[in-house]
């Protein structure tokens, strides 16, 4: 059995020492990442805490068949939210967007349920696009779009230059966007 199925075990069983094992093995990955999100430490920090709530809450019901790419998406979700929170709060508090997404339930159009639909589409051809690239273009790719690594953490991660995935990150890039225009997104 894997640390990670041993692990999955624990929180289905809902053992406390579960947080503590995630913590260990996931608490830097979920610190770098959101750091790399929100450039302070102390909020990446708080983050990586957050994840762990969030996981004890969402295991069970929740599967994933990867804990690493469950919990990545969790981090950099959580790092993302609370960016946008910290931009409201320069902005004046976010009592607009306060208003806004107290009165947007009786403002539900077909118009957002179309952009909705759209947005499924798009992630679903993203993925598509993703599971068709060669493994180390894949792994290039989402460490820099999704990660949100350096470049040279990159190259030092898969033994090649900066260059190297400067290039494949632009091949990448323009295949995207000629198979996004094919699939009618563009």
């Amino acid at each position: 059995m894997t640390k990670d199925e041993k692990l999955l075990r624990m929180f289905q069983a809902r053992d406390e020492q579960a947080l503590q094992a995630a913590s260990v093995q996931y608490g830097k990955l979920c610190r770098t990442m959101a750091y790399r999100i929100l450039g302070d430490r102390q909020d990446a920090e708080e983050c990586a805490n957050d994840v762990l709530l969030k996981l004890w809450n969402a295991i069970p019901p929740a599967e994933p068949r990867s804990l690493t790419a469950f919990v990545s998406g969790i981090t950099r979700n959580l790092a993302l939210d609370r960016l946008s929170a910290r931009r409201t709060a320069k902005r004046g508090g976010g009592e607009m967007e306060t208003a806004l997404d107290e009165l947007a339930p009786y403002l539900v159009s077909d118009e957002d349920l179309e952009a909705r639909l759209d947005t499924i589409a798009l992630q679903e051809a993203m993925t598509r696009f993703l599971r068709s690239l060669p493994k180390e273009q894949r792994m290039i790719f989402l460490s820099r779009y999704y990660s949100m690594q350096p470049i040279a953490e990159i190259a030092e991660a898969h033994g090649s230059t900066a260059g190297r995935v400067k290039m494949i990150l632009k091949r990448t890039k323009e295949k995207l966007r000629t198979y996004l225009k094919e699939e009618g997104f563009l």
